[in-house]
């Protein structure tokens, strides 16, 4: 751990330790394994990509045959492990050397890949260099675990939370995450392992986790492709004797739903080629589904994110994108902000002062408000950022 606060604030419980498999073409760390001491409470979300890697349908399936139990989470950067003839060998002798080596049934190990899709590789490659790893297992790891996992990442992304209940007792959380292309999830290539010492029983946890994720992970958007990989992880393993039920459980969620947001934003921050963040706030459509879908399809647009990019407050690529989305409204009714300042009235351009609000743009956030005029209660908020020329140069040079 780097700092104090790591120190303070990653739950206990829990040990780490990342290395080198050769699966990257570089010579630097591509796995990394986190271990539980105690069996824990887990819930996972996945992508709902009609193509689906190994590690994906394993794992989802180890949770369900488990009932929500689990001990261990192998993760893999250098290839997806989908798409090939050996991808469920790969998953299953990785899950049986982790068995082995904890003493644990092989449900309660769970597994995840990030990478290139449709390159195979030796089932016999991740078991061989494991036992290394697992002498290695221990608390200062966590933050090199998030290292290895990167792939088009340009920083590693952690998060932790120190929280207290009323009764003043202490629980802790700690996230890592990774995306920084093919990224719009659907529950990109995106990962993201969560870990708390509260105690949760499992179907509780697995209810806490799809909310949060989708109202973090799911309101992201960098380029609109969803992965086949996409994976997030929650263990809790009760080491700080706090205990969470229906009643009490607001004091977690809040924090898991703060921490979960924060690493979405990391990512979206850190989007390939990204110079810019926006924030996309819709309002007024009938239902909060239609204003996602609305501020999506702008978040998504070519042609907003490069106007984005150029600093450039072009409302009518805004109100083009949102036409475009299929939720109806009035058009003559919409009404767009740029950083607080109306471009767009009633469907028709507001009187504005353009240069002012292009130097508000120049900045790394941009806010962008869109008021439908239909006065329903929807309204929904999404994260994307802009779209320049690095990010072509870094996925046409992806493979090669």
């Amino acid at each position: 751990m780097t700092d104090n606060l790591s120190s303070r604030c990653l739950p206990v419980g829990f040990r780490f330790a990342a290395g080198y498999a050769g699966l990257r073409k570089t010579p630097s760390d591509d796995l990394a394994l986190m271990v539980s001491d105690f069996p824990a409470s887990a819930a996972g979300v996945f992508t709902r990509n009609m193509v689906r890697a190994a590690p994906v349908e394993l794992s989802a399936g180890s949770l369900r045959k488990s009932g929500g139990i689990a001990r261990a989470i192998l993760a893999n950067a250098g290839n997806a492990n989908c798409a090939t003839h050996n991808m469920h060998a790969v998953s299953a002798a990785t899950v049986q050397a982790i068995a082995g080596l904890a003493g644990i049934p092989e449900h309660h190990a769970l597994v995840a890949s990030t990478g290139v899709i449709g390159e195979p590789f030796d089932e016999s490659v991740i078991p061989r260099v494991l036992p290394r790893l697992w002498e290695k297992l221990d608390r200062s790891q966590f933050e090199a675990c998030a290292e290895a996992i990167k792939t088009t990442d340009t920083v590693p992304k952690v998060r932790y939370r120190l929280e207290t209940t009323d009764r003043s007792d202490a629980f802790r959380l700690a996230g890592m995450a990774k995306g920084a292309g093919m990224i719009m999830p659907d529950m990109a290539t995106m990962l993201s392992f969560v870990f708390t010492d509260a105690a949760i029983e499992p179907g509780l946890l697995q209810e806490m986790l799809k909310t949060a994720v989708d109202t973090s992970f799911n309101c992201i958007t960098v380029d609109s492709d969803t992965s086949t990989n996409d994976t997030v992880l929650l263990l809790a393993n009760g080491a700080s004797g706090v205990c969470f039920d229906e009643r009490s459980v607001g004091t977690f969620y809040n924090s898991l739903a703060a921490l979960t947001r924060e690493l979405a934003l990391d990512i979206v921050r850190d989007g390939e080629g990204a110079e810019k963040v926006a924030e996309i706030r819709v309002q007024g459509t009938a239902t909060d589904g239609d204003a996602k879908t609305i501020a999506m399809a702008v978040a998504n647009s070519p042609l907003v994110k490069t106007a984005l990019a150029g600093a450039d407050p072009n409302w009518g690529r805004i109100l083009g994108a949102a036409g475009k989305s299929g939720v109806r409204f009035d058009p003559a009714a919409m009404v767009v902000l740029v950083n607080g300042i109306k471009v767009c009235k009633d469907g028709l351009r507001a009187e504005f002062d353009e240069p002012a609000v292009q130097e508000q743009m120049e900045g790394e956030e941009v806010r962008i408000d869109i008021q439908t005029g239909g006065g329903g209660p929807g309204r929904a908020v999404v994260w994307t950022c802009d779209l320049t020329e690095r990010y072509i140069r870094i996925n046409a040079d992806y493979r090669t």
